[in-house]
């Protein structure tokens, strides 16, 4: 397995349990790989079945409003994931996984054949998402999950926000990151209680279900 952003908050906790299911991983620090660098990339993913593009750089909320806040996490999502794709399938990886987001979703009920926005803050988003399907195009199986807001230890939030209507416990996120690795290529959405949010085509598929 390879991961990107394995030192984050969602590659933490799936670090934990690729290691529990007995996967060799390899994690390079920011500082040990340029991810725009498409020949140390390439040579990074070599022989890696998997690989996971958890990377971002979320600003804290007392900044997010500010100019070039975002730039950065928006480069991770678009100029990386499609160095990423590139350096996968030249390697002929099998599996790539992008983590997404609900707020993609208009309001009201949604699953996954409902449109999403494309308002400026969800283009890099979408556009990792884009490179993804460009993986599957090329023969692999590109897997995308669309989380609810993430809570529970290291995120921020104690407790979950219900006004966003998808919340995602930030253990379970990482129990379908590991789930990933056996569906087949698609957007799934994963969220805790399938209500506002449809889950139904990822429990389908995986058996997963939500333990907060």
């Amino acid at each position: 397995m390879f991961l990107t952003g394995a030192s984050g908050v969602l590659g933490r906790v799936l670090m934990r349990k690729l290691a529990f299911a007995n996967h060799d991983v390899v994690a390079p620090r920011h500082y040990e790989l340029d991810l725009y660098d498409l020949d140390a990339v390439t040579q990074a993913v070599r022989g890696a079945d998997a690989v996971y593009h958890l990377a971002t750089r979320i600003p804290p909320p007392e900044a997010a409003g500010l100019p070039g806040a975002w730039e950065e996490n928006d480069r991770l999502r678009q100029e990386a994931s499609r160095v990423l794709v590139d350096a996968t399938i030249a390697n002929g990886t099998r599996i790539y996984v992008q983590p997404s987001v609900t707020f993609v979703y208009p309001d009201g009920p949604v699953d996954e054949g409902t449109p999403v926005g494309e308002g400026a803050r969800l283009g890099s988003t979408l556009e990792a998402e884009r490179q993804t399907q460009r993986f599957t195009e090329a023969g692999g199986t590109g897997v995308v999950l669309r989380l609810g807001l993430l809570w529970g230890s290291t995120t921020g939030l104690d407790d979950p926000e219900d006004r966003y209507g998808a919340t995602l416990h930030i253990s379970d996120a990482g129990s379908a990151l590991l789930a990933a690795l056996d569906v087949p290529a698609g957007i799934y959405n994963v969220v805790s209680d399938g209500g506002r949010v449809s889950n139904a085509k990822f429990k389908a598929a995986t058996g997963w279900q939500a333990a907060f």
